[in-house]
């Protein structure tokens, strides 16, 4: 084991348990959790953590009023992408950004504002 280790990455948000249902759902993972701490487990130990923040503020995506702070990027295959982008746009997902080919990502809000994309390989 190395000295330092990546245990979790966690997202605030207003509810946690809903954005960790959310991310389990895209991820095919498992959401557990109480009160204001939800974690979605993968393969390997991989984990992504939820806590809720009272007044939560969503990031302003391309803008820097309300920085985004983080995103994650999710690998998807080329030839899989439509795919993957009709699957998290009917857990709640919403498209913000394609550039119709000329890049191999698409940018997409969270349900909590939370940006993401989806990165072709």
């Amino acid at each position: 084991m190395a000295l330092i280790e990546l245990g979790v990455v966690a997202l605030d948000c207003p509810d946690p348990a809903s954005l960790a249902d959310f991310y389990a759902d895209v991820l095919g993972w498992q959401a557990g959790g109480e009160g204001d701490w939800y974690e979605v487990a993968g393969p390997a130990g991989r984990r992504l953590a939820f806590q809720q923040v009272e007044n939560y503020q969503p990031p302003r995506w391309p803008g820097q009023e309300v920085p985004q702070q983080l995103h994650l990027d999710f690998d998807v295959r080329a030839a899989d992408i439509e795919e993957a982008e009709q699957k998290v746009l009917g857990l709640g997902a919403k498209l913000v950004w394609h550039d119709e080919g000329k890049r191999d990502f698409r940018v997409y809000l969270d349900p909590a504002g939370h940006p993401f994309c989806l990165c072709m390989k």
